[in-house]
């Protein structure tokens, strides 16, 4: 297949995915909540793990028709992460709309996240596919893993002795279990053999990680309107990056000075930039001007430029063991596609 036959295809499972997810939120009592998950799920985005789910299940011998309540029920979990991930990093804004927090308050945003758990498991358990059991484990200790890997991602805030090594663990788990997970539960849609699920859940860790990185990376180099939302979010929340973590390692005199101030967390480092009020629009500018240029001078961006390389090898190489077919083909297009996207 072309690239334009990818694109058109990717394109027609992500309305697919669309319809069934508009049709999720009609019901419930609640005025707010209902219309609060309406409003997440009619965000738009990739749809991502969604397909995911459906390539899996392909790439096993099964139907994407036959894999799209379980698709749309992988995005219904990912939209909770991301209600709940906004809440904790108090952001304002995502894919360019106000956050569910700032729309309502924060209590139904708490509460929408949880509904959309619900509505994921109802979605998820519709039908009757002969491996439900196994399904909803995949999909539970997703949830659990993404649970865990926010939880190390806010613990690395009160620290400032983060690894590498301890940042690829929480990305494994924060952004590569849901990956994974999704691709296992098409897999299992499509009972795949024991090999070829092994090589799905691979290719899904894999490229998670290789997706965060790229995210870490677009914080500082993507353009506003792409992104969907503020440039430089990680380094004012004080987020240890790979940006921030690999810096550390490479820079000495003042550029490292001020990295290890970065990395004191939001409410150990008020006064990084002296001389405006550290909640000041200018100071905030600054904060992050100064991050990324010690960045560029590291030569930190291109090293995840080359990372992020050497991840998404690591992914196709994964899909070896898989049968050819066109699902297979699809999924090594969309890790390269991941690479250079720019939102």
């Amino acid at each position: 297949m072309t690239t334009h036959a990818f694109e058109r295809r990717y394109d027609s499972l992500r309305a697919m995915v669309n319809r069934r997810l508009a049709l999720l939120a009609m019901t419930g009592n609640s005025r707010d909540l209902r219309e609060a998950c309406r409003y997440i799920l009619g965000g738009g985005g990739k749809r991502l793990r969604a397909i995911l789910v459906i390539l899996g299940c392909e790439s096993a011998g099964g139907s994407a028709r036959g894999a799209l309540n379980a698709a749309a029920a992988v995005e219904v979990l990912h939209n909770f992460t991301l209600v709940h991930d906004d809440v904790m990093d108090n952001a304002v804004e995502r894919r360019g709309r106000p956050t569910v927090h700032i729309r309502w308050d924060l209590n139904t945003a708490l509460l929408a996240g949880d509904v959309l758990v619900g509505i994921g498991y109802r979605t998820l358990l519709q039908g009757g596919n002969h491996g439900r059991a196994a399904v909803a484990r995949a999909y539970t200790e997703g949830l659990i893993e993404i649970c865990e890997g926010q939880a190390l991602d806010l613990s690395f805030e009160r620290r400032n002795d983060v690894t590498l090594p301890e940042y690829f663990r929480m990305i494994g788990k924060k952004t590569g279990a849901l990956l994974a997970a999704a691709l296992e539960i098409g897999g299992l849609l499509g009972n795949a053999k024991p090999g070829t699920l092994a090589a799905l859940k691979l290719f899904g860790r894999h490229l998670g990680i290789a997706f965060q990185l790229q995210d870490d990376l677009l914080d500082v180099v993507a353009d506003r309107n792409d992104l969907g939302k503020p440039i430089g979010g990680d380094i004012l929340e004080r987020k240890k990056t790979y940006l921030l973590l690999r810096a550390l390692q490479r820079t000495a005199g003042e550029d490292a000075r001020f990295l290890r101030r970065l990395t004191g967390g939001r409410n150990d480092s008020p006064s990084l930039l002296p001389g405006k009020p550290p909640d000041s629009a200018a100071a905030r500018r600054r904060l992050i001007t100064t991050a990324t240029a010690i960045y560029r001078r590291a030569g930190v961006l291109d090293d995840a430029r080359s990372q992020i390389r050497r991840t998404t090898q690591l992914a196709l190489r994964a899909l070896a063991p898989l049968p050819p077919s066109r699902s297979k083909e699809m999924l090594a297009w969309l890790a390269e596609k991941l690479v250079s996207r720019s939102s």
